[in-house]
C-alpha cells in the first residue's frame, strides 16, 4: 500500500523546501542533519508513485537517494549517494573498506551493463594464504579478525567508475550528503545495537574499533545518536582528492599500515595475524566493466553479474532447469520441491566450475546453456528428493543419460552479511547494486582516524580444496578475486525494465533472489509479497535452511515426507526491489521484518507535481 513520502526526515525536508520554493530554509542541511530525532527513523516496506524510487535497508540512506532524484540526479547518482550513506548507517555490512557488484540498465539504449568491484588478494598471495605453520588450514575465526583476511577494497573505485560512465553528478557531490550524515549522526535502532553487541568481543580486540563502536565499553543504546566524524573527514578527503586518496594516497597508506601491523589491545590476548596488502596492490586495483549474464525465463530477459560472482550463473542455471516445470499451476509443495532441487543442482555445478575468470577457466556460457540445464533437469523427480552433496556435471559435455560424472564438492562457508540497494529514476534508468565487507563487522579492524571497517573478503576463498584431487576454482592466488554469491538482478520485458532485485546473505543470496523472482513471476505474488514470503534455501547441503514461518507451513511437512531435510535458520536474506507498473508508476519494495525492515520510497507518491 502506498504511503506518503517521509518529509519529516531532516534531509528530505530541506530538499523538499528547496524544490518547492527554490531556496533553502534558514536552517542549513548540515544543522538539520546534526539534530536527528530521539527515535530511529521510520521505515516503510513499500511505496508506489512517480519520479523515481529507492529501496535499501536504511531509512536515512533511502532518503538521501530520493533527495538526489528530486534534485534531478539519475539512478546512478542516487545509487552512489545511497551507498555512501549506507557506509554510515550500515558500517558492519558495507563501506569504502569493501567491494561489490553494480548492475545498470540504460533506458535509452535498453542495454544492461555491469561493474565488478570485488576485492582482490595481494599480489604476493598464493594458495597457502590461510595455511598455518603446522601445515593445516587456520580456523575460520582466527583468519577473519586479522590482516590476512583483508582484500584490496573496490567500493570507492566502483562509485567513481559508475559516475564517470553513466552518472551526471560529480564524485564529490555524490559523497557530500553521506559526509553530512556521518558528521550529524543517526539514531541507533535495534538492529544496529544487536549487531554491535554480537561483535563486541572481537571489536574490543582493536582499540580503534572499540573507541568508535563501543563507547564507554558498551554498544550504543537504541535511541542514542551515533556520529562518525572520522568517516566524515575521510569522505571530505575523497571529495577533495578523488579515489587517488585511497589507491595512491594517505587513506591507502593508513589501510596498508593497519593490515601489515594490526593494532591490537595487548590485554586481549588476540593474535591478529598480519597481512601483506601493499601500496602496490592498491595502485594496481581496477574495477572491471564486463558483460552481464543473461537468460530468457518465461519470456523475460534476466540479467545479473558474471563471474567473479557465482550469482548470475547459479541463478541463471536454476532458472533454465525450471523452464522444464510448470511452476504456475503446480501445487505449492511441488513448486517448492522443484525450486529446492534446482538450486541443489545449480550449486553442485557452481562449486566445481565458478571462480575468478582472470585466473581460472570458467565455462560461463556453457553453464547458462539450455542444453546443459535440460541435461540436469532430468534428475528432479516429483515424489523424492535428491541427496547432497550432489556431484557436478560437465557443462561443456552435457550428459545424455541423466547422470553426474564428477565428485561432489560441498558448499563452503560465506559470511551472511552484506547490503543491497535498488534505484530507478524518472527516465527509466535502473541500478541494482550489492556491496559488502563480507561478514557482519568485516575484519573487525577500523582504520585508525578514518572511521571505516576493513573487509574480511579473502576468507571467501576456500582455505584448501574441499575434496582432495578435485580441481577447486576458488583457491587463493595473487591478485585473484574470491568467488561471491552476490546476485544483483535486473529483469526486462520486451527490452524494457520490468523489475530489479537483490539481497544480502552470503550463499543464501542466490536462493533468496531466485525464490523471490519465482514467487513474483510464476506464483503471481506482488514484488512486496514475494520479498516477504517465508524462505528456504538449498545449497547442495545435507539440509535446506528454512525460516520458522516456512517450517510451520504444511509444505514443510509435505516436503519432509518426500525426503527433504530442513535445518532452522532464523532469517534468510534481506531483499530490496523495484517494479515498473503497467500504468507508469514505480513500486519500491523492501523487507517488512528481516534485519529490522527495509526502507522503500518514491519521489512523488501521488503523481507528478
Amino acid at each position: 500500500m502506498s504511503s506518503p513520502l517521509r518529509l519529516a526526515s531532516p534531509l528530505l525536508l530541506t530538499v523538499a523546501l528547496v524544490a518547492t520554493t527554490g531556496a533553502a530554509p534558514s536552517v542549513g542541511l548540515t544543522s538539520a542533519l546534526a539534530a536527528p530525532a530521539a527515535t530511529p527513523a521510520p521505515k516503510q516496506a513499500e511505496a508506489t508513485g512517480y519520479g523515481g524510487a529507492v529501496s535499501s535497508v536504511s531509512a536515512e540512506a533511502t532518503d538521501i537517494g530520493i533527495a538526489v532524484l528530486r534534485k534531478g540526479g539519475n539512478a546512478v547518482d542516487a545509487a552512489v549517494a545511497t551507498a555512501a550513506a549506507l557506509g554510515v548507517t550500515e558500517p558492519y555490512s558495507s563501506g569504502i573498506g569493501g567491494g561489490g557488484y553494480f548492475v545498470y540498465y540504460n533506458a535509452r539504449t535498453h542495454k544492461v551493463s555491469t561493474l565488478d568491484g570485488r576485492e582482490t588478494a595481494p599480489l604476493t598471495a598464493d594458495q597457502n594464504l590461510f595455511i598455518g605453520a603446522d601445515g593445516k588450514p587456520l580456523a575460520f575465526a582466527d583468519a577473519v579478525s586479522s590482516g590476512l583476511s583483508v582484500g584490496t577494497p573496490g567500493t570507492t573505485q566502483t562509485w567513481a567508475q559508475a559516475l564517470r560512465l553513466w552518472g551526471t553528478r560529480s564524485f564529490a557531490d555524490s559523497l557530500k550528503p553521506a559526509e553530512k550524515l556521518a558528521d550529524g549522526g543517526f539514531v541507533v535502532d535495534a538492529t544496529f545495537a544487536q549487531q554491535t553487541a554480537a561483535n563486541a568481543t572481537r571489536f574490543a580486540y582493536f582499540p580503534a574499533t572499540r573507541a568508535l563502536f563501543l563507547p564507554g565499553g558498551k554498544p550504543p543504546a537504541v535511541g542514542s545518536v551515533f556520529r562518525n566524524p572520522d568517516l566524515a573527514a575521510t569522505y571530505r578527503e575523497l571529495e577533495a582528492k578523488g579515489t587517488d586518496a585511497l589507491y595512491r594516497g594517505d587513506i591507502g597508506q593508513d589501510i596498508t599500515s593497519l593490515v601489515q601491523n594490526p593494532q591490537v589491545d595487548p590485554a586481549s590476548g588476540w593474535n591478529a595475524r598480519p597481512g601483506k596488502l601493499s601500496a602496490a596492490d592498491l595502485a594496481a586495483y581496477r574495477v572491471k566493466q564486463q558483460a552481464p549474464t543473461e537468460v530468457d525465463y518465461r519470456g523475460l530477459d534476466v540479467y545479473s553479474i558474471a563471474p567473479s560472482s557465482s550469482g548470475g550463473t547459479t541463478v541463471g542455471e536454476a532458472l533454465n532447469i525450471l523452464q522444464n516445470f510448470d511452476l504456475k499451476d503446480a501445487s505449492s509443495t511441488q513448486y517448492l520441491h522443484d525450486y529446492l532441487e534446482a538450486t541443489r543442482i545449480a550449486f553442485a555445478d557452481r562449486n566445481r566450475w565458478v571462480g575468478d575468470p582472470s585466473q581460472v577457466d570458467v565455462p560461463t556460457q556453457a553453464l547458462l546453456s539450455q542444453r546443459f540445464a535440460d541435461s540436469r533437469a532430468c534428475l528432479i523427480k516429483p515424489d523424492s528428493s535428491l541427496t547432497s552433496p550432489l556431484a557436478p556435471a560437465d557443462p561443456l559435455h552435457p550428459s545424455t543419460g541423466c547422470s553426474s560424472a564428477g565428485t561432489p564438492a560441498p558448499t563452503t562457508y560465506e559470511g551472511t552479511n552484506t547490503t543491497h540497494l535498488t534505484v530507478a529514476d524518472r527516465w527509466g534508468n535502473v541500478v541494482s547494486y550489492t556491496l559488502t565487507i563480507e561478514q557482519t563487522g568485516g575484519s573487525a579492524m577500523v582504520v585508525p582516524g578514518r572511521g571505516f571497517l576493513l573487509n574480511n573478503e579473502l576468507t571467501d576463498f576456500d582455505f584448501t580444496a574441499p575434496v582432495a584431487g578435485v580441481p577447486d576454482p576458488n583457491l587463493p592466488a595473487a591478485g585473484k578475486r574470491p568467488r561471491s554469491s552476490m546476485s544483483p538482478t535486473i529483469v526486462l520485458k520486451n527490452g524494457r525494465f520490468d523489475f530489479a532485485l537483490g539481497s544480502p546473505g552470503g550463499s543464501t543470496i542466490i536462493t533468496t533472489v531466485l525464490q523471490t523472482l519465482l514467487g513474483h513471476v510464476d506464483r503471481g505474488l506482488t514484488l512486496e509479497q514475494a520479498i516477504a514470503a517465508p524462505r528456504a534455501s538449498q545449497r547442495n547441503g545435507a539440509a535446506s535452511d528454512a525460516e520458522p514461518a516456512f517450517l510451520a507451513s504444511p509444505d514443510a511437512a509435505a516436503l519432509t515426507a518426500i525426503g527433504e531435510v530442513f535445518a532452522p535458520n532464523p532469517e534468510i536474506g534481506a531483499a530490496t526491489g523495484i517494479q515498473a507498473l503497467p500504468d507508469g508508476r514505480l513500486q519500491a519494495a523492501a523487507e517488512p521484518v528481516r534485519r529490522g525492515g527495509g526502507a522503500a520510497a518514491v519521489v512523488w507518491p501521488v503523481g507528478p507535481q
